[in-house]
């Protein structure tokens, strides 16, 4: 059982889940405003420098969760496919490519914005968004799209599924009451922005 499940870290997909998924075949498509568009296959991603973020995955259902998140900064992957100016926004596409969402290019080159693969040294399985996953902690775990297997670099932004569903297009996290995974699920207070630690 992976840790994720061993501490009650919630399931859900939205778009249904996706079942079992090749880590060995997995392709991520990067595209759009760059010289030089690529498909990483899963041994083209373990070549990159790998980096471990310690973080808080925080869920708009109100509920988050710390841990040691490993994989390759989204900066990291931006200059291998050599951006172009023009690019102002980053838009993820999940495995079956039904859901998607955006964020800001600023946001995306934050130091602990990546693409992971691993949660406390623990390769992610599909109920937790493996093979790999977007991992976005400065926002609302919507915007950290599960199971990656595109990324659009674009000079727009588009509303993806849950924000076309009513969903804030900023994905800022919101002080107010959520449950600390880590905890047990004790419900605690957040304040607004990353969650770094919880109110007193």
């Amino acid at each position: 059982m992976h840790k994720l499940a061993k501490i009650n870290t919630p399931i859900f997909w939205a778009e249904g889940h996706p079942g079992a998924l090749d880590r060995e075949s997995w392709q991520l498509e990067i595209s759009g405003l760059c010289e030089n568009p690529v498909k990483l296959n899963w041994r083209d991603l373990q070549s990159f420098r790998e980096e471990t973020v310690e973080a808080r995955l925080t869920s708009v259902t109100r509920w988050s969760v710390y841990g040691a998140w490993t994989g390759v900064r989204i900066a990291s992957l931006l200059e291998h496919v050599k951006m172009l100016p023009g690019c102002r926004y980053l838009r993820f596409w999940s495995v079956g490519g039904i859901y998607d969402t955006s964020i800001p290019l600023a946001i995306g080159q934050k130091e602990r914005s990546m693409v992971v693969w691993a949660f406390d040294g623990e390769l992610l399985d599909e109920d937790y968004g493996g093979p790999i996953r977007a991992f976005i902690p400065y926002l609302w775990g919507y915007k950290s799209a599960k199971s990656l297997i595109k990324i659009d670099l674009m000079d727009h932004y588009i509303p993806g599924f849950w924000e076309m569903r009513g969903y804030t297009d900023s994905g800022t996290i919101e002080a107010g009451p959520c449950r600390d995974i880590n905890d047990g699920g004790t419900l605690k207070q957040i304040p607004g922005g990353e969650v770094i630690d919880f109110c007193e």
